[in-house]
């Protein structure tokens, strides 16, 4: 019966001693065996909280047929009588739970009975390394691969980044708009003729 509400609920309270708990253990990947071990399950003693909850004491008038008073009164006796006899060095065994006993410093400890069987099974993995294959990430409103980042020179913010070596001609552009306007400046001042181009300047030397 208190075996049955352990395992229903995944603890139980001793008043005055402590509560077992059910621990679940995470799903193991077997690399050797090529399969993935399902989750595992394993008692825990913990001395800190030994108050049952009205929920326990319910279950318990129900299932012997007892008023609630009732109820709690048989448990605490039960309880009583099992702290007594391990005060005494006697190790109390329970089936399919584990072994409590007092260690030589006087503290009550606890002895899972192991591994909790349940109906799940392993299930088969096989590793899978793909070397061609593209993972894609979306950048702001874009869907791209790493490639086309490294290729078009974008950041993760999605914001273009110019290499230096790859814009020299948008210098070249400039440098030629500047040049084609100093000379249109020129051609409008002085007219468009070939003797513009040369120095209009006159020199006189002296006898």
């Amino acid at each position: 019966m208190l075996t049955s509400y352990l395992l229903q609920n995944k603890s139980l309270s001793i008043p005055g001693l402590g509560t077992i708990y059910i621990e679940r253990i995470p799903a193991q990947t077997d690399f050797v065996n090529k399969r993935i071990l399902p989750p595992g399950y394993h008692f825990r003693f913990d001395k800190y909280f030994d108050a049952p909850d009205k929920e326990f004491f319910t279950y318990l008038a129900r299932e012997k047929d007892l008023a609630d008073y009732e109820a709690i009164k048989w448990y605490n006796e039960w309880a009583y009588e099992l702290r007594s006899r391990l005060r005494h060095d006697a190790e109390e065994f329970w089936p399919h739970v584990g072994t409590f006993r007092k260690d030589p410093s006087g503290e009550i400890s606890f002895q899972s009975a192991g591994a909790i069987p349940t109906y799940e099974e392993p299930t088969s993995a096989v590793r899978i390394v793909r070397t061609h294959t593209h993972a894609t990430m979306l950048v702001g409103d874009r869907e791209v691969t790493k490639e086309i980042i490294h290729q078009d020179g974008e950041n993760f913010s999605g914001e273009t980044v110019y290499r230096e070596k790859d814009s020299w001609w948008i210098y070249a552009i400039i440098i030629g708009a500047i040049a084609l306007s100093a000379a249109f400046f020129h051609f409008y001042k002085n007219g468009f003729n070939l003797s513009s181009l040369g120095n209009q300047q006159r020199i006189e030397i002296s006898k």
